[in-house]
């Protein structure tokens, strides 16, 4: 970092508050797939007790009926997002009879598409729309990659935290038009140290062989397993979530109409591949376009701006309407040593880096540095314990622990702040740790998980379901959840049975009339 970086990082944090940071929020989204007792992907449907996955704002599933997302609302401190995942995964436990949550982000042993059922949402025009969309993921990437899991983590600053900056910047823009540049800038910056998150926090060094299906993988094998020595995330490596047509796909995040201008473009031009799948087949709607994506959530990448949209409203819509309200951090992998799939030092740690991106120097990505960027990734997640991996760094090279430490010595006074605003405190201690971990590669979760798998003498199918069974027995254990929260959740799910039922009710189009409307915005 140059020393002029540094000295607008600190003038900057100078003029922010205690207490504008503390108004920030935050919210988790963790992903988990439902599995029998030997391990195996559950063929149940959602249980009715959790409520509708389509109307139900705690409780619901992504890619697969199986694949479980439990979200909690944004809240300002750590412990009040991770108590309420706790209470999530208490009351999930309770309904789910014999059933286990898959304790990895790499999924069970499933080596055919057509074991993992598609998400179901009911007879309404929306839910058929989010079915067909899963439907058409599964033509484009394959369903086992639809069915890794992961952890999204929800952040937001708070309109203070941007006041403050903006008053001693001197800034006039409109205030919608401000925040979402200052968003932005956090993006862009995530993008180019994002990879820390994949060192520090992958957990994925290994999967089931089984999930490859004979492709070619360059990994070593042992006993059913498939991993890398040096592995960190291989669910965020070009065996997990990537692709060749997301992987040319860049958009760019230097401005938001040009955000929303590569999004447009995304899901308004017809792919080749998607042609030859068809749209409606037989009668039957295979996928919801042949477009390269299909609508604009398909597009995958480790952080995205966010607005809460209206109902049927487009999310590029949203963002130009109001701008940016919030960013989703998508890096995350499930962590198969913490019940509920994250701990407080991680959460900690992350708006400790994502205060950093927000306050840190943030010139446009042109396009040699972001194929940098990526390369960066990729790297990290295949070989990002390597003590010898070098990252590309503008015109030179540095080596991944040099540049680590680096950027968490620049976090360090974030982390004071934070500190002095939080009760609890202990920010700067959440990033001493992990600059332990930067400094010895065997403390971090992806070493972790080889060394207990090669010391258990376990494959990775053996090693997930012994955490899984693990994770059940210490929800079992846990005294009965709060009262007045089971209550809640228990009216939640009731409620949103009832919701999903006025909305097939009130549907008053035919599904093919009601997409073009949604696609004519």
């Amino acid at each position: 970092m140059r020393s002029s970086d540094y000295k607008k990082l600190h003038q900057r944090l100078q003029v922010i508050s205690a207490r504008a940071l503390s108004a920030r929020q935050i919210g988790i989204e963790k992903e988990s797939l439902r599995v029998t007792r030997d391990g195996r992907l559950a063929r149940t449907s959602h249980p009715a007790s959790l409520g509708s996955a389509l109307t139900h704002s705690w409780i619901t599933t992504d890619f697969s009926e199986a694949l479980l997302e439990l979200v909690t609302p944004p809240v300002n401190e750590t412990w009040g997002a991770m108590q309420c995942l706790v209470d999530l995964h208490q009351f999930v436990y309770e309904q789910i009879g014999d059933e286990m949550l898959w304790a990895t982000s790499m999924p069970c042993m499933v080596s055919r598409d057509e074991d993992i059922p598609i998400a179901r949402y009911g007879s309404s025009n929306v839910g058929t729309m989010k079915t067909v969309y899963r439907r058409g993921l599964g033509h484009r990437y394959g369903r086992l990659m639809q069915a890794i899991a992961g952890v999204h983590f929800n952040f937001s600053l708070g309109r203070r935290f941007w006041a403050e900056l903006f008053a001693a910047e001197d800034r006039e823009e409109p205030q919608a038009v401000a925040i979402s540049a200052g968003y932005l800038d956090l993006l862009r910056n995530f993008r180019r140290y994002g990879w820390l998150t994949l060192y520090l926090f992958g957990a994925s060094p290994a999967a089931c062989s089984s999930f490859f299906g004979g492709r070619d993988s360059n990994l070593e094998e042992f006993d059913g397993t498939l991993f890398g020595t040096h592995a960190t995330s291989l669910r965020m490596s070009d065996v997990g979530y990537k692709n060749k047509v997301q992987s040319s796909l860049q958009i760019p995040v230097n401005n938001l109409d040009e955000y929303v201008a590569g999004l447009q473009y995304a899901t308004n031009t017809v792919h080749p591949d998607y042609q030859e799948i068809g749209v409606v087949v037989d009668g039957q709607y295979q996928q919801l376009n042949a477009n390269i994506l299909q609508i604009e959530n398909e597009y995958y990448s480790l952080i995205r701006p966010k607005r809460v949209a209206w109902s049927g409203e487009k999310p590029s819509h949203a963002l130009m309407r109001g701008g940016i309200e919030y960013v989703e951090v998508r890096a995350l992998d499930v962590s198969p040593f913490d019940p509920v799939g994250i701990n407080q030092k991680e959460i900690r740690f992350l708006e400790t880096l994502l205060v950093f991106c927000a306050l840190h120097d943030s010139p446009p990505i042109h396009d040699d540095e972001q194929r940098q960027i990526d390369h960066n990734q990729l790297r990290v997640a295949r070989d990002g314990r390597d003590p010898q991996l070098q990252l590309n760094r503008g015109d030179a090279v540095c080596r991944l622990s040099a540049w680590a430490l680096e950027l968490c010595e620049q976090m360090q006074p974030i982390a004071e702040v934070l500190d002095s605003g939080c009760e609890q405190g202990s920010y700067n201690q959440a990033l001493l740790e992990q600059m332990s971990a930067i400094r010895e590669p065997e403390l971090t979760p992806s070493a972790r998980v080889l060394r207990e798998m090669q010391a258990n003498t376990e494959s990775f199918y053996e090693f997930a379901l012994r955490m899984s069974a693990s994770h059940r027995e210490y929800f079992d254990s846990l005294a009965d959840i709060n009262a007045k929260r089971h209550e809640q959740l228990t009216t939640m799910a009731r409620e949103s049975l009832v919701r999903q039922q006025q909305i097939e009710a009130s549907d008053k189009i035919s599904f093919d009339r009601f997409l073009r409307r949604y696609f004519s915005q």
